[in-house]
């Protein structure tokens, strides 16, 4: 019985290592964020994405017109002029400045982006600043 299972572990190793062998190219430091693909994005389509997506943004600010809230374009403007910082607002760490008046339903969405990373939340940012082309 010691036998079998010696000879099974030995089999059980030597198919681990050539599994390894047979894939060079595997590199196990390459980590992924779950739900991103593998392909590069730059910050802007990243942001783009995020504010589509599981940012909710879309759902309160349009390119260029006010729905709930301001219009991107309005955001970009005011925060450029004032020289203010959208990723501090985005983490809930400074006071609205483009329509204080619709904080409160802001204010729902304020978790969300509080548990992005700075590079999300700089993505949203360099995405926001680009619709002042």
């Amino acid at each position: 019985m010691k036998k079998v299972l010696f000879l099974s572990a030995v089999l059980a190793f030597a198919s681990c290592k050539k599994e390894a062998a047979e894939n060079p190219d595997h590199n196990p430091t390459e980590t992924y964020t779950e739900g991103e693909s593998a392909e590069a994005k730059t910050p802007e389509a990243l942001g783009k994405e995020i504010f589509e997506g599981r940012g909710n943004c879309t759902s309160c600010h349009q390119v260029d017109q006010k729905v709930i809230g301001p219009s991107i374009k309005e955001i970009a403007q005011i925060y450029k002029d004032k020289n203010a910082d959208i990723v501090t607002f985005l983490k809930g760490k400074a006071e609205p400045i483009v329509d204080p008046s619709q904080f409160a339903v802001m204010k729902t969405n304020i978790p969300i982006t509080q548990a992005m990373s700075d590079e999300e939340l700089k993505a949203i940012e360099t995405y926001i600043y680009s619709q002042l082309k």
